[in-house]
């Protein structure tokens, strides 16, 4: 199998390598697993020490790797570079709370001693998605190696190109050999690595379908899994929001990677009080987002990753238009070289749209207006996603207390939904299973194992 990583701005190859057979990968398997009981005996310190060095590796080359980043899955620059300082940051975060957040957990019990310990369980294989190229991988991979798992990254392939630059990162800066590895390899191969003697545990961001498949044949081993899968954040605009701050915020959470985030605002939500307004701004404001080379600093819109990607889009906006709704800008795809779409604002949306029902991986905003706020609420979870969501309000207290009401993973007031190492991330329903980032992401793939002795009476 040849896998060709393709500029999706100038539709030209960048490069092309020869997927490893399922023999070349499954030794490559071993050889991480064979590194695990060293690297679990370093003491924490010693493990953050590393993720620290991977910090400064990280910085050193983060024009390449921001390069690489734009070259193959066409996002900005400017977030591009700003996706490799993230994983620096996190990488120093950690390295700055597990200490604290592994060490041994006393508890009371009469008469006895007894803490909780959090131990390694092994090799964790990641596979992961394009769209966030250093970003998804390192949020998985730092955490499980602090708290001393090792990994293997089947990255997407999309990008072999950042999945080999992140294998050089570790190398960079010094990790122990094999504790990280990337393989480029087929689905077949991924398939068997997951039920492979080697594998403990496996961490899936993707699509449900591809989450679903990978469960289940974990699940036939009994092997841990966390799975983050697709989104369709409501964006909630309330009665009393301050409206053009909320469609400043919308094209922001809209548009970021080219609107391929499973995290973007995809369902704008707004009650009939403000829904004129929203969308008249709203639509202003997306029409005006500039679209070009995703190199030039200035642009805010680059390409979506592949053609395929292009007529899916294409798809989902036909369909809206033949069942009613008005497209207030954009539509199309751009008539140019690369795989570019306009900023799009689709109102009178329902329920029997795929805007409406399905994840929009793209720079397309779908505006659904409902009766009240309740309505809203209503809207808001009636989804088979439940990721991330925001509320937009003049009355923090009742968006706080609202928050509690919508069925996601995690909710943001006034603020567009982000990932943060400080903050756990994860959904609920079809966006997957456990958590990434925070102590609780950490402690994902840890044996919690109660330890309990009598007291010494000497």
């Amino acid at each position: 199998m040849i896998i060709r990583s393709i500029n999706p701005a100038t539709e030209k190859i960048n490069h092309s390598f020869t997927a490893l057979s399922y023999k070349k990968s499954e030794e490559i398997a071993k050889k991480v697993n064979g590194s695990f009981p060293n690297w679990k005996n370093l003491s924490i310190k010693e493990r953050c020490d590393y993720m620290r060095r991977l910090a400064s590796a990280l910085r050193a080359k983060k024009d390449e790797y921001a390069k690489l980043i734009t070259l193959e899955m066409g996002k900005p620059i400017s977030q591009a570079t700003a996706e490799v300082e993230k994983c620096a940051w996190t990488a120093e975060f950690f390295a700055e709370k597990s200490e604290d957040w592994l060490k041994d957990e006393p508890v009371q019990i009469d008469g006895k001693h007894a803490v909780v310990s959090f131990e390694p369980i092994g090799e964790i294989l990641a596979i992961m998605p394009w769209n966030f190229p250093f970003w998804q991988a390192l949020r998985c991979a730092i955490p499980a190696m602090v708290a001393g798992n090792v990994v293997l990254l089947r990255h997407s392939n999309v990008v072999p190109m950042c999945a080999l630059a992140i294998e050089e990162a570790f190398k960079l800066a010094g990790f122990p050999k094999d504790t990280f590895r990337t393989i480029l390899a087929d689905h077949a191969t991924v398939d068997k690595l997951i039920q492979s003697e080697y594998v403990a545990g496996v961490s899936v961001t993707g699509s449900v379908e591809t989450g679903k498949a990978v469960a289940k044949l974990a699940g036939e081993s009994l092997k841990k899994t966390v799975l983050e899968l697709g989104g369709s954040d409501p964006f909630i605009v309330l009665d009393d929001a301050h409206i053009e701050f909320a469609c400043e915020n919308a094209v922001d959470a809209r548009l970021i990677s080219n609107g391929q985030s499973c995290i973007c605002a995809k369902r704008m939500i707004v009650t009939k009080k403000n829904a004129a307004a929203f969308t008249e701004h709203f639509t202003k404001l997306m029409s005006a987002a500039k679209v070009g080379d995703p190199f030039d600093k200035n642009i805010m819109v680059g390409p979506v990753v592949s053609k395929r990607q292009l007529l899916k889009l294409k798809e989902q906006v036909d369909d809206a238009r033949k069942k009613g709704a008005k497209i207030e800008c954009g539509g199309k795809a751009i008539d140019k070289l690369g795989f570019f779409f306009e900023p799009t604002v689709i109102s009178g949306v329902k329920k029997n749209m795929l805007v409406y029902n399905e994840e929009v991986f793209g720079p397309i905003a779908a505006v659904i207006v409902a009766e009240d706020e309740e309505d809203a609420i209503r809207i808001a979870n009636g989804s088979r996603f439940g990721l991330g969501a925001s509320i937009w309000t003049s009355d923090i207290q009742k968006g706080e207390k609202l928050a509690k009401r919508i069925e996601s993973g995690m909710i943001f007031v006034n603020e567009i939904t982000k990932s943060d190492p400080r903050l756990p991330f994860g959904g609920i329903k079809q966006s997957g299973i456990g958590r990434e980032l925070s102590r609780y992401g950490l402690l994902e793939f840890t044996n919690i194992k109660p330890i309990v002795a009598p007291y010494d009476k000497n």
